[in-house]
């Protein structure tokens, strides 16, 4: 931190995300420097740094982590190298800001938690949706325990995304602090290669995180089923899931609403004491219980909406110091992956699979 009180952020990858939201968020606060960027492309980096004003841009990260006085740094590049450019930065004991998914493997997202827990720094996930203020009331919620012991979850994600995972043109619209910089890369999403897999890892990540982060289980093992019916990675994915200690679930994703259309995001969780009921696109918030105390939160019908400006803000307030939660923590999108991987081999081998 600089001796105004200034936090200085680096930025690894500079893509459709990063610029449209990221950026604009951070640079809108007057306790943040822009301090530097990295991503590929000379021309494109050039008119990064010239748009937000950064004081560095290079296309190297290693030369990027060299820079003195770092707070922290936000990952945004594409999925298969989160776990790459996220440890070399923790390793540094910087704060990072990792984009979903936080890593393709298990054994990549398990690291980088042990990680950041080593070096007393915070890994966050920009999971917009935890922002909402009746999501955090339902995080609240949950934390007393209002269902008993937990026996099932159902957890259920659509998106506008059929496009970008068939590799075609999209035109991202919405969603973000600004404009349009880049539009999305569809290799970035289509690739198999690149992305490292399809509508699990670019989209029920954050569903999922969700869950885990909600309820605070652990997958045991996992028996997948995953479609991908005129694209070359998955467009549905239909998990049921054993947890430890004896609950079951259902995990499905479907990429394929039309563009002009809202996420469907769905979260019901059930105990011995009752039913947490969570919607996003409905926005509802629930909880019927079996002595007749239930709880009804009455929200806005736009309470759902995604809210892109709270993990920078919430990223920032960390890197200040302030006394304030994770909202987006590591370790949920860690129990996402974990899920996600034994998934993706459960869909090879036909059987289910441990975590």
């Amino acid at each position: 931190m600089k001796p105004d009180g200034t936090v200085q952020i680096g930025f690894i990858g500079a893509g459709w995300w990063a610029t449209a939201n990221h950026m604009p968020v951070f640079a809108g606060r007057d306790d943040v420097e822009m301090t530097a960027v990295c991503r590929l492309g000379a021309d494109e980096l050039q008119l990064v740094k010239e748009t937000f004003g950064f004081v560095h841009a290079t296309e190297s990260y290693e030369e990027l982590l060299e820079i003195e006085g770092l707070d922290g740094v936000v990952v945004a590049t594409p999925h298969s190298l989160h776990y790459e450019h996220t440890m070399a930065a923790l390793k540094r004991g910087l704060h990072v800001m990792c984009e979903k998914p936080l890593a393709t493997t298990a054994a990549h997202a398990r690291a980088m938690v042990e990680e950041a827990d080593r070096q007393g720094v915070q890994l966050l996930i920009p999971h917009g949706w935890h922002y909402a203020p009746y999501i955090q009331k339902a995080k609240e919620i949950m934390e007393q325990n209002p269902v008993g012991n937990i026996e099932f979850v159902m957890c259920h994600m659509a998106s506008p995304v059929r496009s970008l995972l068939e590799g075609k043109q999209f035109l991202a619209t919405g969603g973000g602090a600004g404009d349009n910089m880049f539009e999305p890369g569809a290799e970035t999403w289509a690739d198999p290669v690149v992305a490292g897999g399809g509508y699990a890892l670019a989209q029920m990540t954050h569903s999922a995180g969700m869950a885990y982060w909600l309820t605070g289980l652990k997958a045991d093992t996992v028996f997948a089923y995953n479609t991908a019916p005129t694209a070359q990675v998955e467009l549905y994915n239909a998990f049921s899931v054993g947890f430890k200690g004896g609950a079951i679930g259902t995990f499905s994703g479907a990429g394929a609403l039309p563009q002009d259309q809202t996420f469907q995001l769905d979260i019901r969780v059930f105990g011995d004491e009752g039913a947490f009921v969570l919607d996003i696109d409905r926005a509802r918030l629930e909880v019927q219980r079996h002595d007749g105390e239930h709880i009804k939160v009455d929200v806005g019908e736009d309470a759902g909406e995604y809210y892109g400006g709270g993990p920078p803000d919430n990223f920032t307030d960390i890197l200040l110091g302030k006394d304030v939660p994770n909202w987006a923590p590591g370790w949920a999108g860690m129990r996402a992956i974990e899920m996600i991987d034994a998934a993706y081999r459960s869909a090879k081998s036909g059987v289910a699979e441990k975590v």
